[in-house]
């Protein structure tokens, strides 16, 4: 009976052993009795418990991951190229558990899903004043992107964190065409901004001269001091002003 015995107690004992496990700083240990959640254990250190409960390790820890470069079109139908870094970590390791069946794959594909609706939304470059765009906003950008994050993973137990645009260019193959339209943008941009100072010259020299008394001028002799002095300042500049005399003044 003494060998039965000690076989027994060594069996008792190696089962009960079954019921130890190991909760470290920052995880969570989710407790389920035949299917049924009975808990979250996340007290730190060699822990025991009935030896027929199911123990599911969840890490708690921050977490990032940077999305593969996306191939997407803006709002404006143009092809680009958009990568994001997703900051997040597991809130409730129940839900992460329970509601999906692989939580990290879950984050990566509604990342990157959230990432191309984003993406879709606004335009890569900003048009008009006020517009929001991809290049020219980041900040707004960015909390538009977490804001759909949210949306979609807490369901998944999991809080974003931060999100931000790590890459953003045009396709390789209109990057050479958008880049000549921008130049050819900031041309007519610069050149714009040299003829309206330049009418905000003459305009205050003409007025100058009134208020002062020092010369009188014609309608005529304005017309043609408002030329030549347009022309010194544009001129220079590369910018050939076509004036017309009859609808200044």
């Amino acid at each position: 009976m003494q060998p039965m015995a000690s076989i027994g107690v060594a069996l008792l004992t190696a089962f009960l052993s079954t019921g130890l496990y190991m909760v470290e700083p920052n995880q969570a240990a989710v407790l389920s009795l035949f299917g049924k959640y009975i808990g979250t254990d996340k007290s730190n250190g060699l822990r025991w418990n009935n030896p027929f409960l199911t123990k599911k390790k969840v890490s708690l820890r921050v977490r990032n991951f940077e999305s593969g470069r996306l191939k997407v079109n803006e709002l404006e139908g143009s092809p680009i190229e958009i990568a994001a870094v997703i900051v997040w970590r597991v809130v409730d390791s129940a839900e992460a558990v329970f509601n999906v069946d692989d939580y990290a794959s879950f984050v990566q594909i509604q990342s990157e899903a959230a990432l191309r609706a984003m993406a879709t939304s606004y335009p890569y470059d900003q048009h008009d004043d006020g517009q929001i765009s991809l290049r020219s906003h980041p900040t707004e950008i960015s909390e538009r992107l977490k804001e759909q994050l949210d949306e979609r993973l807490t369901a998944a137990g999991v809080d974003v964190l931060e999100a931000r645009i790590s890459h953003l260019a045009y396709a390789p193959e209109i990057a050479q065409a958008m880049l000549q339209r921008q130049q050819a943008s900031a041309v007519i941009a610069a050149r714009t901004r040299i003829v309206a100072g330049a009418v905000g010259m003459v305009e205050l020299a003409l007025a100058e001269l009134q208020k002062s008394g020092v010369v009188q001028l014609d309608e005529e002799r304005k017309a043609a001091m408002v030329s030549n002095l347009l022309v010194v300042l544009c001129g220079d500049r590369g910018t050939q002003p076509i004036v017309n005399t009859g609808s200044l003044y």
